[in-house]
C-alpha cells in the first residue's frame, strides 16, 4: 500500500514540475513571433484578494493560476513519462 501512495505523490510532482516548467517555456515562447500559440492561455483565480480582518490578525487570501498551451504539453509530457517509468 505504501508504494501506491509513493507513486501518487510523485504523478504530483511530475504533473507539477511539467505545469511550471511548461508555463515558463510558454511565457518565453510568447516572445518568438513563429512561436507566440504556446503562450496563450487564460487566468483562474481572484481577481482581488479577498481579507479577512480580525481586529487582531489580518489575513488576505488571494489565489491566481495562469494556465496557458505549453503548460498543458508540459503536463502531458509528465504523465507520459510517469507511466514509462
Amino acid at each position: 500500500m505504501a508504494t501506491r501512495d509513493k507513486n501518487i505523490w510523485i504523478l504530483i510532482v511530475f504533473i507539477l514540475s511539467g505545469l511550471v516548467i511548461g508555463g515558463l517555456l510558454g511565457e518565453l515562447a510568447s516572445k518568438v513571433d513563429f512561436l507566440w500559440w504556446l503562450g496563450y492561455g487564460q487566468n483562474f483565480g481572484f481577481s482581488t484578494p479577498i481579507q479577512l480582518d480580525l481586529n487582531i490578525i489580518n489575513i488576505t487570501f488571494g489565489l491566481m493560476l495562469k494556465i496557458n498551451i505549453a503548460s498543458i504539453i508540459g503536463m502531458a509530457i509528465a504523465i507520459f513519462i510517469y507511466r514509462k517509468i
